[in-house]
């Protein structure tokens, strides 16, 4: 048991070290190629923090551990939303662009909606469900490929590396991810068990937390550096990759059973993302003020106390 736990937290580590590698490696390709800030944020950024997601998914869906798959993504978006953005928005008050208002914050929002109809509709995500996710999510990349060209380049404080080491930062940050996220789904099966808690419990909870620190950190040290665009387009494009492209590749490999225990889960997502949007609104407009931070990570910890005692 001791074992387990100690692999566990070996494979967290490993996870976000290698994030940390594939997020450096995609910024400095990025800069090489004149990409935007916020353009960054919504792909190549949210893409390296949402790795962990996807590799831990990855190998949930193989074995089969469906409430693990479903539980991960769900837990991530919550804590990316509440906790990091809450993080992230006491730190200093972080300013959202009218088009991220406007445009991304709804997309996610009915992407999230899409993945809820579409697992309650046979109770499981199968192999078509998995192509729709995945052209929705190219619907999105065509948005942002026009985006591209009107926003601000990226700031001279982003590490500018050669080619190659570019492109060895981020074959290495896949290979740490890979492997830290088998050590993850593994021991946290050989834990749920041992406590005999749900691996429902588990993935929205200890997985879900653990593959979400990328997006904290990022997030976090984004918005001390005054990179409003990076750290609230990391948590939008994050929780775009992980609910239509993480979602989408597991269901491929395999259908996802959906267990209709996660409703509230999916309706609590749906109900704080509609919150994000409107709290853009209230207050000072086009801010998420220091006070609106503290409420969410206020709402996260009660989530919290709901699930652990709903387990």
């Amino acid at each position: 048991m001791l074992i387990s736990i100690i692999l566990l937290l070996f494979g967290f580590v490993i996870v976000v070290k290698g994030a940390d590698f594939l997020i450096d490696g995609a910024s400095s390709l990025a800069k090489k190629m004149s990409i935007s800030e916020i353009a960054i944020g919504l792909t190549i950024v949210a893409f390296g923090t949402s790795a962990p997601e996807l590799i831990v998914n990855i190998f949930a869906s193989i074995g089969g551990h469906h409430e693990i798959t479903f539980g991960n993504i769900l837990g991530s978006n919550i804590f990316n939303i509440l906790m990091v953005l809450g993080v992230a928005g006491i730190i200093s008050t972080i300013v959202v662009q009218r088009n991220t208002i406007l445009k991304e914050i709804p997309f996610l929002l009915i992407a999230t909606l899409l993945v809820f109809g579409l697992a309650l509709w046979n109770s499981d995500l199968s192999l078509i469900d998995g192509f729709i996710l995945l052209a929705f999510l190219i619907v999105f990349f065509i948005y942002v490929i026009t985006f591209l060209k009107t926003k601000t380049l990226l700031g001279s404080d982003i590490k500018e590396r050669s080619y190659l080491v570019t492109i060895l930062m981020m074959i290495f940050g896949m290979i740490g991810l890979f492997f830290g996220g088998k050590f993850v789904v593994d021991n946290a099966v050989i834990i749920a068990r041992h406590f005999e808690v749900s691996e429902k419990f588990i993935g929205l909870t200890i997985v879900a937390l653990g593959t979400s620190l990328p997006e904290l950190a990022t997030s976090t040290i984004a918005i001390t550096k005054g990179r409003n665009d990076l750290a609230i387009g990391n948590v939008i494009g994050s929780n775009l990759f992980n609910i239509l492209l993480v979602l989408g590749v597991s269901s491929i490999i395999a259908p996802i059973q959906y267990d209709i225990a996660l409703n509230i889960d999916f309706i609590f997502l749906c109900v704080i993302t509609i919150m994000l949007f409107i709290t853009m609104f209230i207050g000072k407009k086009h801010k998420l003020t220091k006070i609106e931070a503290v409420f969410f990570i206020i709402l996260y910890i009660a989530y919290l106390v709901f699930i652990f005692y709903r387990k």
